[in-house]
């Protein structure tokens, strides 16, 4: 008697582990210093900036725009950063398809939840750095946390931005 192998079936529509998906936005940051460090250089030589007060304003400004362009083109590409790919992790809409640039252009901006909310405190009331690292970190674990009270295990911003985190199919060679 022989036994039939177990099939596995997978969705592709599940949400990624929460473990792969943070390793994945922290491998996402040593990409992003590259971008904001030739942005920011590009930055101070074409305005021939001399200090870091001198037009910062714009500085910053443009800086946004840059990783607003590189997330926006890559999700709409493919739908994948080189973290992504390297993690095996894709970014689709709701019903699994590709995603236009309206809908890129407000999972970046809703992503921004991330950071904004914790770091707005430290001057409103005027905390210290490490009262605002403690903040920081407590935020961005229970935006992490969050996960578990969504039915589909996706994070608030993709679920506000109409897009879901889903496991990239290997490629076939």
């Amino acid at each position: 008697m022989s036994a039939q192998p177990a099939v596995v079936t997978v969705d592709p529509m599940r949400a990624p582990t929460l473990r792969r998906r943070l390793a994945t936005m922290l491998y996402e940051g040593v990409i992003l210093f590259g971008v904001v460090f030739i942005a920011g250089y590009l930055f101070s030589t074409l305005t021939q900036q001399r200090n870091g007060l001198t037009h910062h304003n714009w500085l910053m400004s443009w800086i946004g725009i840059v990783l607003a362009a590189y997330f926006v083109y890559f999700w709409t590409h493919g739908g994948q950063t080189l973290p992504m790919k390297t993690w095996r992790l894709k970014v689709v809409d709701i019903h699994g398809h590709a995603i236009k640039p309206a809908r890129a252009l407000a999972r970046y901006a809703l992503a921004w939840l991330w950071f904004l909310p914790p770091l707005a405190l430290h001057p409103l009331f005027s905390l210290a750095v490490p009262q605002t690292l403690a903040v920081f970190a407590a935020w961005v674990a229970l935006w992490a946390a969050a996960v578990w009270l969504d039915p589909a295990r996706q994070f608030l911003h993709d679920r506000l931005a109409g897009t879901r985190i889903v496991a990239a199919q290997p490629a076939v060679k």
